[in-house]
């Protein structure tokens, strides 16, 4: 029953997760009493996905280090530049500049997994991206706020490393442990057992943190259709931007297939919490109009990845 409830919510998520926003916005009033439930939620969701993860992502490190030093390098420095950019050229506010950036530099999604192994990607790649990312994230996403947030509003980086040590790291490492103590029965078992609930815990988490851009929506502006719009573009060009990247560097569609999802996708719940958390309303607005696109994005650039790889192997034939 579980398992077929897992397939259910997962074929639903590109409409399920908005359907959150939505529900979020309009119950903006109980959403502000149930906060305090985000990081339990988030590190249970957290802990879930990681039980899928072993530590042959890691050792993927030592045959792929150019790769994964660029996807990262991609996320956390190319990405946020590029958002500072357009976000500062197209509206001027310092806090909506703040949340493009931070939306762009949260970690990789580690649901970017599922989608690697539906196109057929390289998947120990893939996982050794988002365990590698997953690690240095509280180093790195504490550090671009305070670079992007400047001398403007004063934020306590330390306690942002705090969280996403708790909501993502010390949860990661527990569940590669248990996968790698059970030798993968884990993931088979209890992983399978409780995979709904991680989609639960997201749509729940959307949900919460959606109330805070209630009175945003309900006074709908042409700036906030805008911030949409912008949103949208940003992330097309990510999955844009890694499919170029990878076609002149990598040349293999496996290896090229798990970089455009890894760098396409984030995890955006745990930039939802700590712009919710840290920043005034308007930061989180960018980061939680993300959701809107993550998984609807991703299904399109499947069907782009598996014509690209029809090509190159047309390409491929003809050459040879």
């Amino acid at each position: 029953m579980l398992a077929n409830l897992n397939n259910y919510l997962q074929k639903l998520m590109p409409i399920l997760t908005p359907l959150s926003l939505i529900i979020g916005v309009i119950l903006d009033d109980i959403g502000g009493y149930l906060l305090f439930l985000v990081p339990w939620l988030f590190a249970l969701m957290t802990f879930i996905g990681s039980l899928s993860m072993n530590f042959q992502g890691l050792r993927s490190f030592t045959k792929y280090p150019v790769v994964i030093l660029i996807t990262i390098a991609f996320l956390h420095i190319l990405m946020p530049i590029w958002a500072y950019f357009v976000a500062t050229v197209l509206f001027n506010d310092h806090l909506l500049t703040i949340g493009f950036v931070l939306s762009v530099a949260v970690p990789t999604g580690v649901t970017s997994f599922i989608w690697v192994s539906i196109c057929r990607g390289h998947l120990a790649l893939c996982l050794s991206i988002i365990l590698i990312d997953t690690i240095l994230s509280p180093i790195i996403l504490p550090l671009l706020v305070h670079v992007t947030v400047g001398q403007n509003i004063e934020i306590d980086t330390t306690s942002i490393m705090l969280d996403l040590l708790w909501m993502i790291l010390l949860p990661s490492i527990a569940g590669v442990l248990l996968n790698e103590w059970t030798k993968g029965n884990i993931e088979k078992t209890v992983g399978k057992t409780l995979a709904p609930f991680q989609k639960i815990s997201l749509f729940l988490i959307v949900m919460i943190n959606s109330s805070v851009i209630g009175p945003y929506i309900r006074n709908i502006t042409w700036e906030t259709v805008g911030i949409i719009i912008v949103v949208l573009l940003l992330s097309i060009s990510g999955y844009v931007f890694c499919l170029v990247l990878g076609h002149y560097l990598f040349k293999d569609p496996s290896v090229i297939t798990s970089v455009v999802f890894t760098g396409g996708m984030r995890n955006i719940a745990v930039g939802v919490v700590i712009a919710s958390t840290y920043f005034p309303a308007k930061v989180v607005m960018p980061v939680v109009f993300g959701m809107l696109f993550q998984q609807v994005l991703a299904s399109q650039f499947s069907r782009i990845i598996e014509k690209y790889r029809v090509k190159y192997a047309l390409n491929l034939k003809e050459s040879t």
